[in-house]
């Protein structure tokens, strides 16, 4: 599959591994990756959308923190009617230890690879590689690159990056139309 993806996309994907670290590569992993390359027409797009990577950086870190439950939206609701997370945890932290909220990291096991037979990505990330190759085939692309992995996160849709970018007030639709605007200019 990746043998159509440019340096630059594959880059995306090598990194993409790095930051999952131990885990499997998941949607939240393919947007950390897109953002650390600054020169990206995916990450220039963000850029000119008034969406700054440093930004998004953040709120995928507190969706980590968060183990992903509550996403800033959730927070912010909790806020309006007087419930502040923040001073929650630390009250946690106080009586239970610091990080008490977070999941435990289990130690690998034996048959660990049994997990990880599927691959290093998650079933999302899968269908976000594979939604941006034919994203790429419906521009008429013989290539995938990073423009295509960012219309791939933004087609499925539902995974944690596309809830990062709906968080940080990104209309999904029109970034869209931005990527797809920003790759004709180019071509």
């Amino acid at each position: 599959m990746f043998e159509r993806f440019t340096n630059r996309a594959r880059e995306v994907v090598r990194r993409a591994r790095d930051e999952a670290g131990p885990d499997r590569v998941g949607s939240r992993h393919l947007l950390l990756a897109l953002l650390a390359d600054p020169d990206a027409l995916a990450t220039r797009v963000l850029a000119t959308a008034g969406v700054p990577a440093d930004d998004l950086r953040a709120r995928v870190a507190r969706h980590v923190h968060q183990g992903a439950v509550l996403g800033e939206a959730d927070a912010a609701a909790l806020r309006q009617i007087g419930i502040d997370l923040a001073t929650i945890e630390a009250r946690i932290d106080e009586s239970f230890g610091p990080g008490a909220l977070r999941r435990p990291v289990s130690p690998p096991r034996r048959g660990w690879w049994r997990r990880h037979a599927a691959g290093p990505f998650t079933p999302r990330a899968k269908k976000v590689l594979e939604l941006s190759l034919r994203e790429a085939l419906h521009l008429r692309h013989r290539h995938v690159g990073t423009e295509h992995i960012l219309l791939g996160l933004l087609r499925e849709g539902d995974g944690t990056a596309a809830q990062v970018l709906h968080e940080a007030g990104v209309d999904l639709s029109d970034l869209r139309r931005r990527v797809e605007a920003a790759v004709r200019a180019v071509a």
